[in-house]
C-alpha cells in the first residue's frame, strides 16, 4: 500500500504544479474559447489542462517503474506501455482539438486508433465470466472489437459529462477510488497478480484528478478540455479492460467451491466493470440520453446542447456547486455501493443502506433552493457562504445591485485584465472580444 500511496502523491504533486504553467501557456497560445449561450461560465477560461494531467500520468508510471514492489507490473506485463502509447495518442489529438477544434468524426477515428494501439500491445479482453455458464473465451476478433467499443464508449461518456467546473475530474476520481479498492482486494486479498496493473492505473488516475481539481473547482481557472477528458476516460477504460478481461475467474475458484460459484461471486462488479455501468454509470446514462435526445430532434449525436444532466440540475434551481456535489453523491453511491455489494453480496443491510442513501439523494434533488445554515458556534469551520453574516451581506449587496440596475442602464463593459492564478492575466468578456480557440 505504501508504494501505491507514494505513486499517488507524486502524481498529485506533478499534476498540481504543472497546471499553473500550463494555464499561462494556454493563455499565450490563445486556447480560450469564447462564451456561448449553452456555457455556464461567464469569463473566457483557458483550456489544455490535459497537458498537466498527462505529465502526472508519465510521472506516476515512471515512479512506479522504480519501486521494488511495483516494477514487477512492468516486467511481467506490457499493459503499462500499452496504456502510455494509447494515452499519448489520444492526448495529442485532444490538444489539437482544444486549440483548433477538430471535427467530431476525426476525433472518433482517433479514439478507435488509440484503442487499437492498446489492443496490439496486449491490453484486450480475453474472456468473460457469464453467470450459469462460467468462463466464456472470446476469439481474437471478438475480444478486439469489444475492447475498442469499451474504450470509445468510456472516453465519450467522460467527455460528455465535462460541462461544469470540477465535475468530470471529481466523478472520475470517485470512480477510480472505488475501482482501486476492488482491484486492490483482488490483488492482495486473493493473490491474483493479473489485477496489479489495474490497481496501479486506478492509483495514478486518482492522482491525476486530485492534482487538477484545485485549479478546476468553481470558479475554474482552467479547463481540462478534450485533452484531459479523453485522457482520463481512456485510463479508466484501460483499468476496466485489464481487470475484466485479463483476470482469470479460474483463479477465483481456488477461494470458492468451483468455477460457477466463483463467477457468481465476482459478478456484482465484474459485469458492470465490463461495460462499465457502475463505475461511470452517471456519465453513461448522460451519454445515452444525449444520443437519444439529439437523434429524436433530428440533430447529430455529436451536436452540443444544454440538455445534459448537470444542465437540468441548474435549470431546476440548483447552484453550480450544489449541482456538482449532487453528481458526486450519485456517482459515489453507485460506484462504492457496487464495490460493497461485491464484498458482502449476501448481506441485506448493504441493500438497505443503499436504498436509504438513494432516498436522501432524491430529497436533495427535490429541494434545489434549500440552503443549509451552520450554527453560529460552527461558523468558523464552514465556508463563508454558510455563515449568517456572510449570507446577510450577500443578500444586501444583491438588493442594492438590483436597485441600481433598475434606475440606470449598465455601462458598456470595457476590455479589462482579469488576474487569475499564478499571476496570469486573461481578457474579460467583452462584446467585441473573441478569443482564439475552439468552443468548449
Amino acid at each position: 500500500m505504501r508504494e501505491y500511496l507514494l505513486t499517488l502523491c507524486v502524481t498529485v504533486a506533478v499534476t498540481y504544479l504543472l497546471t499553473g504553467p500550463v494555464r499561462k501557456f494556454a493563455i499565450a497560445a490563445g486556447a480560450m474559447p469564447e462564451i456561448r449561450a449553452r456555457d455556464v461560465h461567464r469569463e473566457p477560461t483557458p483550456r489544455l489542462g490535459g497537458i498537466a494531467m498527462f505529465g502526472g500520468l508519465c510521472a506516476g508510471l515512471l515512479v512506479a517503474d522504480h519501486l521494488e514492489n511495483l516494477n514487477g507490473v512492468f516486467e511481467l506485463s506490457n499493459e503499462p506501455r500499452a496504456l502510455l502509447s494509447g494515452a499519448a495518442l489520444i492526448w495529442l489529438v485532444g490538444v489539437l482539438d482544444d486549440k483548433f477544434e477538430i471535427d467530431a468524426l476525426i476525433k472518433l477515428g482517433a479514439q478507435m486508433i488509440a484503442a487499437g494501439v492498446m489492443v496490439m500491445q496486449g491490453l484486450t479482453i480475453l474472456w468473460l465470466p457469464i453467470p450459469g455458464f462460467g468462463t466464456v473465451s472470446l476469439t481474437q476478433w471478438q475480444g478486439n472489437l469489444l475492447t475498442v467499443a469499451l474504450v470509445v464508449i468510456t472516453i465519450n461518456a467522460v467527455n460528455f459529462v465535462d460541462g461544469l467546473d470540477g465535475l468530470a475530474a471529481g466523478m472520475v476520481c470517485i470512480a477510480s477510488a472505488a475501482f482501486f479498492l476492488y482491484s486492490y482486494r483482488l490483488w492482495f486479498g486473493y493473490g491474483i497478480e493479473a489485477a496489479a496493473p489495474a490497481t496501479l492505473f486506478a492509483a495514478i488516475l486518482m492522482g491525476m484528478c486530485l492534482g487538477f481539481l484545485p485549479h478546476n473547482m468553481h470558479p475554474a481557472r482552467i479547463f481540462m478540455g478534450d485533452s484531459g477528458s479523453m485522457l482520463i476516460g481512456l485510463v479508466l477504460s484501460a483499468g476496466a479492460i485489464s481487470i475484466t478481461g485479463q483476470v482469470d475467474p479460474d483463479a477465483m475458484a481456488l477461494w470458492f467451491d468451483g468455477e460457477r460459484n466463483a463467477t457468481h461471486a465476482m459478478l456484482p462488479v465484474f459485469i458492470p466493470l465490463l461495460l462499465p455501468l457502475t463505475i461511470i454509470a452517471i456519465p453513461m446514462a448522460d451519454l445515452i440520453l444525449a444520443i437519444v435526445r439529439r437523434t429524436w430532434n433530428g440533430q447529430s449525436p455529436f451536436a452540443a446542447d444544454r440538455g445534459h444532466l448537470h444542465h437540468r440540475l441548474l435549470e431546476i434551481g440548483h447552484s453550480h456547486s450544489r449541482a456538482v456535489l449532487i453528481m458526486y453523491f450519485w456517482s459515489g453511491l453507485i460506484a462504492f455501493g457496487a464495490v460493497a455489494y461485491s464484498v458482502h453480496s449476501a448481506s441485506m443491510w448493504i441493500v438497505f443502506v443503499l436504498v436509504g442513501l438513494s432516498a436522501v439523494g432524491l430529497v436533495l434533488l427535490l429541494l434545489p433552493r434549500f440552503t443549509p445554515r451552520a450554527p453560529r458556534w460552527a461558523e468558523r469551520l464552514v465556508p463563508p457562504r454558510y455563515r449568517h453574516a456572510q449570507r446577510a451581506a450577500e443578500a444586501a449587496a444583491e438588493a442594492a445591485l438590483a436597485g441600481a440596475t433598475a434606475e440606470e442602464p449598465a455601462p458598456r463593459p470595457a476590455m479589462v485584465g482579469v488576474s487569475g492564478a499564478n499571476g496570469a492575466t486573461a481578457l474579460s468578456a467583452h462584446p467585441d472580444h473573441h478569443p482564439a480557440g475552439s468552443p468548449r
